[in-house]
């Protein structure tokens, strides 16, 4: 009863205007609407993305107007939430705007081969060809939603105070994550490597393949245990929501850095080491299944740090 009470007991003073995580979104959305009126006649789907836009505007203020109705816990969950699920939204429309540059795939596999002398995507799951073991990496894949609800919502039951700080610090996050995808196409090991051929890539021969993804989203069937349970969520989860973009950094590493750092901020040692195996398994996972070069995944790394740390000292 108590925990229902404070849900919704009403705020003496309600907060007038956007929250800072919105203006994150508002931020973001001026952005790419000034990209896509630039560039209107090479976008295909240019009137699906203004609409888009439109629907998500609407959202929020139906939103905004519930909270100054009844400004309490709840109306305020109910903000967040919205934009933590309009993530898989916006994810896959940075397809929409960075296929109009020719994509760099050729590029980062050529520093991956450079670095490591092969392809760590090509032959990880070779090396390691065990069902548990493809089920235990699509595990780690499938556990990034849930560690975003999970962190967001023990800060809102167990640490308020500082809950719209945590939503800046992961919406922040992830919309710098989407303007950089946005402005560098690259694809990741899934789409390049059966664009270009396994010969090709096996012989360290890394085409150009310039706009072919602009007219194609075509990609290669994960490794893994096909009966598997996570393997069959995650390759679900691809067929709806995935397109060519978003490997350079990697965003799933990145994000789940900052999860990890703002699971040890809490206080919760409990919270942080629960979150710990899933996070080893994501940057491992994430090149076992194809979706990011190595050189993705350490650089997720190092961006998430350093974005973890550049949002905390902003005012909320």
């Amino acid at each position: 009863m108590k925990l229902l009470k404070d849900l919704f007991k009403i705020e003496k003073k309600a907060e007038k205007g956007l929250f800072a995580y919105e203006w994150v979104v508002v931020a973001y959305m001026v952005l790419t609407f000034a990209m896509i009126f630039f560039c209107y006649t090479k976008i295909p789907n240019a009137q699906a993305m203004i609409w888009g836009r439109v629907r998500i505007i609407l959202m929020m203020a139906a939103v905004y107007l519930v909270y100054r109705m009844m400004p309490c816990r709840f109306t305020r969950l109910a903000r967040a939430v919205l934009q933590l699920a309009l993530l898989s939204w916006w994810y896959p429309d940075t397809y929409e705007l960075n296929r109009i540059f020719p994509n760099l795939d050729h590029l980062f596999a050529q520093w991956e081969q450079s670095i490591f002398g092969c392809q760590p995507a090509l032959l990880f799951s070779k090396l390691v060809p065990y069902p548990w073991f493809g089920e235990l990496m699509d595990l780690g894949y499938a556990s990034y939603f849930p560690m975003i609800a999970t962190v967001a919502l023990f800060y809102f039951f167990c640490r308020y105070e500082q809950f719209q700080r945590t939503i800046f610090i992961v919406i922040g996050a992830f919309f710098i994550y989407y303007v950089v995808f946005v402005f560098l196409p690259v694809t990741g090991p899934q789409y390049y490597y059966g664009a270009v051929g396994f010969e090709n890539i096996a012989q360290g021969i890394f085409p150009n393949i310039h706009d072919y993804f602009n007219h194609t989203m075509e990609r290669v069937v994960s490794p893994g245990y096909p009966d598997g349970f996570f393997y069959q969520l995650v390759e679900d989860a691809h067929e709806t929501g995935e397109r060519p973009t978003a490997a350079f950094p990697s965003s799933h590493v990145g994000i789940s850095t900052v999860l990890l750092l703002l699971a040890w901020r809490s206080g919760s040692r409990r919270l942080f080491y629960i979150l710990l195996p899933f996070f080893i398994l994501m940057c491992f996972a994430t090149v076992y299944i194809q979706a990011h070069y190595v050189i993705d995944a350490i650089a997720g790394l190092i961006t998430g740090v350093i974005l973890y740390f550049c949002l905390s000292f902003c005012k909320h």
